[in-house]
């Protein structure tokens, strides 16, 4: 069996310079990048990373976790379990 193989894709000519760069920051090549992707699908079965479509309530929720809006303060752990238990 052959030691490499070769893979062949095009790709967005900025996308690809983008991302070299910080795979470049990262001390990696975009084969050793590659490698470490298809090492990791190989382990996991399947993609490493959650592919999603998400509907709009979920969308509407995350937005609001990541921007801190309707997200009620607790001063400590037991008043938020105590919330948790009548919600």
């Amino acid at each position: 069996m052959a030691k490499t193989a070769t893979i062949s894709a095009r790709i967005d000519p900025e996308l690809k310079g983008n991302v070299e760069y910080i795979l470049g920051e990262l001390g990696l090549t975009t084969a050793q990048a590659i490698t470490l992707f298809f090492k990791q699908v190989e382990m996991y079965k399947g993609l490493p990373f959650a592919v999603r479509i998400y509907n709009s309530e979920t969308l509407s929720a995350l937005e609001e976790s990541e921007n801190y809006q309707s997200l009620k303060p607790f001063d400590d752990l037991d008043e938020l379990f105590s919330e948790l238990e009548l919600g």
